[in-house]
Formats: C-alpha cells, sequence, structure tokens
C-alpha cells in the first residue's frame, strides 16, 4: 500500500508563490526526503514503507521536477530551501529530520541558512555541495549551449536514455518513463537549467557548503551516506565532510554507486535509522563569524 502511495497524485500546497507536490506515509516524527535534480519524489519508493513504520514521512517534488509547479522563478539553492521551509511551516511543522539526496542535500544545507530552519537531524546522501568534482554529464548540462539548443524536446527522451546509461538497473524500465513525462512537462528545461547553472559549471560545484558555514552558530547532527563507487559525486567529498564537520557519521556502501537507497535500501534504512535514533544535541559551529572556510575545497 505505501509502495503505491509513491505512484499516484498526493497532495499539493502554495510555498513561496509556487504549487509544491508531495505524497506521505506512516506517523510519528516528521521525516522529509528530499530528491535530486531531474529526478522526483518516486527516488525514494524502495525506503518509504519501512521508514514509515515508525515515522510520518512526507517526500515533495522539489520545484520544476515531479508534479510540482514550474514557474519562471530563479530556481535557486536559497530559492528552494525557501520553498521547503515555507512549506514545513505551512503544515504547521516545527522540527523534522531531513534526508537530502545529491541536489537535494545541497537544498538541505542551505535550509540551515534559515534561523527558523527546523531541521533536527540532517542526512545527506551522495551530496552536493561538500566539494568540487562532479561528473562530466553533470558538467557539460550547465553549459549554455546544451539546454538553450536541445531545450524542453529533449528533457524526455534525454532523461530516458541518459539514465539507462549513467545508472544501469537503478531504475525499472517503467519508473524511467514515469520520470520522462514527467521531466517531458512544459517549464521542465528552464526548471532544469536554471538549477543546474547556480550550483555547477566547466569546473565543478561552484557553490557549496563553506561558502556559508560562517552564517551558522550552531549544527544540527550531520550524517553523510555514500556509495563507494559512486559515478556521479565522488566518495572522496565524504572523506572532507568528516574532515571538517565537527561531529559528523560517515556511512559508505560498499558496491554501490549515486543511489544508496535504491542500489542497497535495506542497508541504507538501517544506517539511516541508527543515525537518526541516536543520542546526539546540536554543536556548536567553530566558523560562525570567521568567513568562508576553504579547506573543502583545497
Amino acid at each position: 500500500m505505501l509502495t503505491r502511495l509513491l505512484h499516484r497524485r498526493g497532495s499539493v500546497a502554495r510555498a513561496n508563490g509556487v504549487d509544491l507536490h508531495w505524497v506521505e506515509a506512516g506517523e510519528g516524527r516528521p521525516l522529509v526526503l528530499l530528491h535530486g535534480v531531474g529526478d522526483s519524489h518516486l527516488t525514494w519508493s524502495k525506503v518509504v514503507p519501512a521508514l514509515a513504520r515508525t515515522r510520518r514521512v512526507l517526500v515533495p517534488d522539489l520545484c520544476g521536477h515531479g508534479l510540482s509547479g514550474r514557474p519562471n522563478a530563479t530556481y535557486t539553492l536559497d530559492w528552494h530551501a525557501r520553498t521547503i521551509t515555507e512549506w514545513l511551516e505551512q503544515l504547521a511543522i516545527e522540527e523534522a529530520d531531513v534526508v537530502g539526496h545529491s541536489y537535494g542535500g545541497g537544498v538541505a544545507q542551505w535550509m540551515l541558512l534559515n534561523p527558523a530552519h527546523r531541521v533536527r537531524r540532517l542526512a545527506l546522501v551522495s551530496s552536493g555541495g561538500l566539494g568540487r568534482e562532479v561528473s562530466l554529464a553533470l558538467r557539460l548540462a550547465a553549459t549554455p549551449y546544451v539546454m538553450e539548443h536541445m531545450g524542453q524536446p529533449f528533457m524526455a527522451t534525454g532523461t530516458f536514455v541518459a539514465l539507462q546509461v549513467a545508472i544501469r538497473g537503478v531504475y525499472s524500465s517503467r519508473e524511467l518513463l514515469k520520470l520522462a513525462l514527467q521531466n517531458g512537462k512544459r517549464g521542465t528545461a528552464r526548471a532544469f537549467a536554471r538549477t543546474v547553472r547556480d550550483v555547477i559549471d566547466l569546473g565543478g560545484q561552484r557553490r557549496g557548503f563553506h561558502q556559508h558555514a560562517h552564517a551558522l552558530r550552531e549544527l544540527p547532527p550531520i550524517g553523510v551516506f555514500w556509495g563507494a563507487n559512486d559515478p556521479i559525486i565522488p566518495v572522496s567529498h565524504a572523506a572532507e565532510a568528516a574532515r571538517v564537520i565537527p561531529g559528523v557519521t560517515i556511512t559508505t556502501f560498499a558496491r554501490c554507486g549515486h543511489y544508496p537507497h535504491r542500489e542497497r535500501p535495506g542497508t541504507f534504512v538501517d544506517a539511516l535509522e541508527a543515525f537518526l535514533d541516536r543520542d546526539a544535541t546540536p554543536v556548536l559551529s567553530p566558523w560562525f563569524g570567521t568567513g568562508i572556510i576553504d579547506r573543502l575545497t583545497a
């Protein structure tokens, strides 16, 4: 039943002036799952049933993705983070555990910059924002030429073909078709291009946690989860996070790529729940008021 829930329309709320779609399951402490760029809430379908046994799991489509709106907006990390925070406010959720995969991890990090961010624990899964290197495909996608010349007609077929090649076996053909149809909606190419260009250039990721860490007075408990063979964002970023973020816990998954929650769903759920349930308290940020820290990109 919970798996079927992720394959039908859920709820829609107006947040930050945009229609935000989400599905949810279970009861208990709120747990928010944020997907990556070009993806949707469907990416979490293999882990929601287990997580929802003891938690209220909320799975939104980031704006410009899935069944959410596609306005003529900036699609910056700040904008996405503000949208998710306003959505939580509308749902009267005072505190939530937040899990962000890939680009969704960047959004989750940017949520912390809001003094009223409502994040109790932060789990970063193969996350953006922790280092410069990313795959060549993402760097090329950030160039103006690609989106301006491919554009919206390319989004549906491009999604299907690119994911079949890049992450073979992570999604079924049926799931890829559903995602491709969602990405074929009008406005998706514009949203994709603006989202990617905000964070990536030909040299790699150009926006990262290090750029704003000095603004954080304290940090929630942070867990980092990564596939040891990630072809999209290298696992070395997890080691960098361990080096500079106080109290962070690191979990790596052997023989696993960019999608631990789909490639190793059972193991991933066990590791995530162990992190969410362990005793931990926020820690004072060692960077507060010190300016930009450079160690994450050294």
